[in-house]
C-alpha cells in the first residue's frame, strides 16, 4: 500500500507531467498556417482546410491546451489548498477525454489520433483520482 505522502508525491508528478505535456501545445500557437497545412498532411489527415474558422479553432485548442497545462501546475504546489480543484480535475479530464474520443471518432480522425487523445485525458483523470482519494486534508503541503 503507498503511503498519503507517496501518494501527494506522485500526485505532484503526475499533475507536472501532464502539465508539460499540456503546455507544449503553447507554441503551436505561433506555426505559420503553411507549417499547419503540412504537418496535418503528414499525419495522414489530408489536406488542410484553408479557412479563417479552421485556423481560429486550431489555435484556440491550442491555447485551452496550454491553460490547462498552467492549471496543473498551480494545482501540483499546493494539493490541500486546491483539494476542490484536483476533484474538478478528476471529473473535467475524464469528461472531456470521453468527448474528445467522440468527437475524434465522428469527425473521422485517424485510429492513431483517437487512440491517444481523448484516452491520455481519461487515464490522467484516473490516475489523479487514485492518488488523490483517501487523502487527509491536511496531508502534504
Amino acid at each position: 500500500m503507498i503511503s498519503a505522502t507517496d501518494r501527494a508525491a506522485y500526485l505532484r508528478l503526475v499533475l507536472r507531467l501532464g502539465g508539460c505535456l499540456l503546455v507544449s501545445a503553447f507554441p503551436t500557437l505561433l506555426l505559420p498556417v503553411d507549417w499547419m497545412a503540412a504537418s496535418h498532411e503528414w499525419l495522414g489527415m489530408g489536406e488542410f482546410p484553408r479557412r479563417p474558422v479552421v485556423d481560429y479553432l486550431a489555435r484556440s485548442a491550442a491555447a485551452l491546451y496550454g491553460f490547462h497545462g498552467i492549471l496543473l501546475f498551480i494545482v501540483a504546489r499546493d494539493l490541500v489548498r486546491y483539494r476542490p480543484i484536483v476533484s474538478y480535475l478528476v471529473v473535467m479530464n475524464v469528461t472531456l477525454g470521453l468527448m474528445l474520443l467522440a468527437v475524434d471518432l465522428h469527425a473521422g480522425l485517424p485510429a492513431w489520433w483517437t487512440r491517444v487523445e481523448g484516452p491520455s485525458l481519461i487515464i490522467l483523470g484516473a490516475l489523479i483520482y487514485a492518488l488523490n482519494s483517501d487523502r487527509p486534508s491536511s496531508e502534504n503541503r
